[in-house]
């Protein structure tokens, strides 16, 4: 499992809560994806994974260095089926 450092701001944290991820929900699908590529929209890296309670979770991000993340967004998608 990797580890990363978080940059978190408050306007972060509040964009997450609106769509119901909170910082450990995105941590946790960080640090242990399904899968990973790249947003459609942006082209920003991002991925895919399952938070403990059950939810699937979409998260996009950038690399500020090897190890910190700058969390951009995160929502709740469908799993795909296999």
């Amino acid at each position: 499992m990797p580890y990363f450092e978080f940059y978190w701001t408050d306007a972060l944290v509040e964009h997450l809560a609106e769509h119901g991820i909170s910082r450990d929900d995105f941590a946790e699908v960080m640090s242990a994806p399904e899968r990973r590529g790249e947003s459609r929209s942006t082209g920003r890296p991002c991925c895919w994974g399952e938070t403990g309670d059950g939810r699937y979770l979409f998260c996009v991000y950038e690399y500020l260095d090897e190890m910190t993340i700058l969390p951009i967004t995160a929502y709740e998608v469908q799993r795909p089926n296999p």
